[in-house]
């Protein structure tokens, strides 16, 4: 058990956001995301979805409501990502912070517990996440060659911490 339970995703994915199937999502009733941006869905400094996103994107977007919630700061970026899969999104979100969550929560009048905060960030996401009464699914980042070496350290450094406060950091089966 964690002693910092809120640092403790519901679901641990061990995989990319494309592996959350409509069944799995079925399965921990989940009625609607909010999806992190960077190392997310997109790799960080990239402004382009790959197609296998927009297709991923397409075919959740027929049963439940999808939000950004990113706490990059670049309107440029992040709207024409979100233009791109036609999203709504919140920048500069200060996750952990609950506003901006709280804020796609009520667009999506759904009450927390049926949203599933999905990012590759414990301290930011996850933690968010758990802060809103969220269900949290924490995924393995998309990243690529190009990727901030200084964000791939980082996140070690997370889950180097969470380990030892406790926190489970096992795919779940």
């Amino acid at each position: 058990m964690s002693l910092f339970p809120l640092l403790q995703p519901n679901l641990v994915l061990g995989r990319s956001v494309l592996d959350l199937t409509p069944e799995l999502l079925a399965r921990y009733q989940i009625d609607g995301l909010v999806l992190d941006v960077d190392d997310t869905i997109v790799p960080i400094g990239n402004s382009i979805a790959q197609p296998e996103l927009a297709l991923w994107i397409e075919e959740i977007r027929q049963i439940m409501p999808l939000w950004l919630v990113t706490n990059n700061p670049s309107q440029v970026r992040i709207g024409a990502i979100a233009d791109s899969l036609s999203l709504p999104y919140f920048l500069s979100a200060a996750k952990p912070s609950r506003r901006k969550l709280r804020q796609a929560i009520a667009e999506m009048k759904i009450e927390p517990a049926r949203v599933a905060m999905v990012g590759d960030r414990i301290f930011t996401d996850v933690l968010g996440g758990n802060r809103m009464g969220m269900f949290t699914i924490l995924i393995e980042p998309i990243v690529n060659g190009d990727s901030s070496v200084g964000f791939q350290i980082l996140r070690r450094v997370e889950f180097a911490i969470a380990w030892v406060l406790g926190v489970s950091l096992t795919p779940t089966k």
